[in-house]
C-alpha cells in the first residue's frame, strides 16, 4: 500500500484523507472511473453513519479524539467489488431529461436519488462540459464513481439533448441506492426502539470499527428475494393503485438479470397484464425505442435480446398469458424482431470506412405499420432503412402482420423450443375474449410504450 494512505491508521481505522487517497490507488485500474474526495466531498457525509462506494456501504466512526475515520478494509472490499465490475461503454441507457421526470417511487427514502441529481446538475449547469468545469465540490461523484467521465451526451434533431450512462453503471447505482434505502431503514427502526427501551438520559455509543448494516454491504441483493411467479396473470392496472406495491416491488430481485434490486413492474401494454419486477435498466433494455406512436428504431441491444440471451427474453416476454396464449409478441416488439431477424438478409451493407475488409450494415433500421394488432388483417409493417447513403428512408420490405406473426411461431419453435411448447391458446383457459386495452406508461415520456 502506498505511503500516504497509512498516517491515521489507529485500530484498524483509517482517517477520511487517508481513505480517500485509498480509495484512488487501489481502484486505479478500474473499468469504472472513481472519484477523489469520496468520503470528503459531497454528496458523502461522514455524520449519516456510512458512505457508499458503489454498492458497498462503508461504516464512518468518530474517534475518541473526535476525528471520523473509516475501517480500511471495507475500503478495500469496497474497491474490490467495483474492480470487478466489466464495462461496456457503448451498451448505454438513457437517464434523461424526460418529459416527466420518472417516479422514484422504491427509493424515497434513499438520499442518493442519483438519476435526480444528475438531471437536475445537469439542467442548471447546461450540460456536462459546465458540469466538468463547477468547482465547488457539489455532485462531483456518486458512490464514489466519477459520472462526468462515462457520461454521453447525445442530440436528436439538433436540439433536444438527452443523457445516457453505461449500463454497468446504473445497475451499479441503482444497487447503492437500493442498499442505501435498506440502511436508512435499518436505522430508523434502531432508532425507534432505542427511544422505547433506554432512558433518554442514555448516550449513544460509537459503532464497533467491525460493525456491520442490516444490509449485507458485500452482496446488495443478499436479502432480496427471487421473483416466483408471485404476480402472474394480474393486471397492471389494478395493481399500480394498491398500496404498498412499490415497497413490495422494492423487495424482489429483478427476474431479468437477477443481480439488481427491482424498481417497476414490466406490463404487456396491449394485454395490461404484469409480466415481472425488472430493475431500471433491464426496463429500459426491454423497452422499444419509439419515434412516434406507431414508428420505432430498432436498437443495437436487439442483437442480444434476439440472439445472445434469446430464450430468457422470450421467456420474460411470455410472462404476459396474453402474448403466450396467441404465440406473439407486442406489436412493436414483433416489429422490431420481423425487421432486425426475419429481414436481416434484405438490409444493404458497404465497406467499414475503417479499413478493414468486412463489410458493415448500412444505416439504421426503422419499423412504422399501419392499422392495429386489433384488426390483424389491416395491419401492415414496414421495414425501412434510414440514413442510407444509397438512398435515404430506402424501404426492405412491406410485411403484414399475419405474416410476420407466423414468421414468428415457426421461428420460435426452431430458436427457442420449451418457450414455444408452453405458447398457444390451449395453455390457458382464462384468457379474455376481449383483449386489454392500452394502458398509458407512467415512466416514459408521455408516449404509450407497449
Amino acid at each position: 500500500m502506498s505511503e500516504r494512505v497509512m498516517p491515521g491508521r489507529a485500530g484498524g481505522l483509517i482517517t477520511l484523507g487517508a481513505a480517500d487517497a485509498l480509495w484512488v490507488d487501489v481502484t486505479a485500474d478500474s473499468a469504472v472511473p472513481t472519484a477523489s474526495g469520496a468520503f470528503t466531498c459531497s454528496p458523502a457525509h461522514a455524520r449519516a453513519g456510512y458512505v457508499l462506494l458503489g454498492a458497498h456501504m462503508v461504516t464512518t466512526v468518530r474517534t475518541s479524539g473526535g476525528q471520523w475515520g473509516v475501517p480500511e478494509g471495507q475500503v478495500r472490499r469496497a474497491a474490490a467489488e467495483l474492480n470487478a465490475v466489466r464495462m461496456d461503454r457503448q451498451d448505454l441507457v438513457r437517464i434523461g431529461p424526460f418529459r416527466r421526470a420518472p417516479r422514484q417511487e422504491c427509493y424515497e427514502e434513499s438520499p442518493l436519488r442519483w438519476r435526480r441529481g444528475i438531471t437536475g446538475e445537469l439542467q442548471e449547469l447546461g450540460g456536462p462540459e459546465r458540469a466538468a468545469r463547477r468547482e465547488d465540490g457539489r455532485l462531483y461523484h456518486l458512490a464514489g464513481i466519477d459520472w462526468r467521465q462515462i457520461l454521453v451526451e447525445q442530440t436528436r434533431d439538433g436540439t433536444q439533448r438527452t443523457w445516457w450512462l453505461p449500463r454497468a453503471v446504473v445497475r451499479l447505482l441503482d444497487a447503492a441506492e437500493h442498499a442505501e434505502t435498506q440502511w436508512v431503514h435499518a436505522a430508523r427502526t434502531r432508532q425507534a426502539s432505542t427511544a422505547v427501551t433506554e432512558p433518554p438520559s442514555h448516550p449513544r455509543q460509537a459503532p464497533d470499527a467491525d460493525s456491520r448494516p442490516t444490509t449485507n454491504p458485500e452482496d446488495p441483493t443478499a436479502e432480496l428475494r427471487p421473483y416466483n411467479k408471485e404476480l402472474e396473470g394480474q393486471l397492471y392496472s389494478v395493481l399500480s393503485k394498491k398500496p404498498g406495491t412499490s415497497r413490495r416491488v422494492a423487495g424482489w430481485a429483478c427476474a431479468v438479470c437477477r443481480t439488481a434490486p427491482a424498481t417497476v413492474l414490466d406490463h404487456c401494454h396491449e394485454h395490461g397484464y404484469v409480466r415481472a419486477p425488472v430493475c431500471q435498466s433491464c426496463n429500459t433494455q426491454e423497452r422499444p425505442d419509439h419515434l412516434y406512436s406507431n414508428d420505432i428504431r430498432v436498437a443495437n441491444r436487439y442483437t442480444r435480446l434476439f440472439h445472445t440471451d434469446t430464450d430468457h427474453w422470450l421467456r420474460h416476454w411470455h410472462r404476459c398469458p396474453g402474448c403466450r396464449a396467441r404465440t406473439t409478441l407486442p406489436l412493436p416488439h414483433l416489429a422490431a424482431w420481423t425487421a432486425h431477424t426475419a429481414c436481416r438478409s434484405l438490409r444493404p451493407t458497404h465497406r467499414d470506412p475503417r479499413g478493414s475488409r468486412g463489410r458493415k450494415p448500412c444505416g439504421t433500421l426503422r419499423v412504422s405499420w399501419t392499422g392495429s394488432h386489433n384488426a390483424p388483417r389491416s395491419c401492415l409493417l414496414t421495414v425501412a432503412v434510414d440514413f442510407c447513403p444509397s438512398g435515404e428512408h430506402r424501404v426492405l420490405a412491406q410485411v403484414p402482420y399475419r405474416e410476420a406473426v407466423e414468421r414468428f411461431r415457426v421461428w420460435l419453435a426452431e430458436t427457442a423450443p420449451a418457450v414455444a411448447a408452453a405458447a398457444g391458446p390451449d395453455r390457458l383457459d382464462g384468457l379474455p375474449a376481449q383483449i386489454r386495452p392500452v394502458i398509458a406508461d407512467t415512466n416514459g415520456e408521455g408516449q404509450a410504450l407497449f
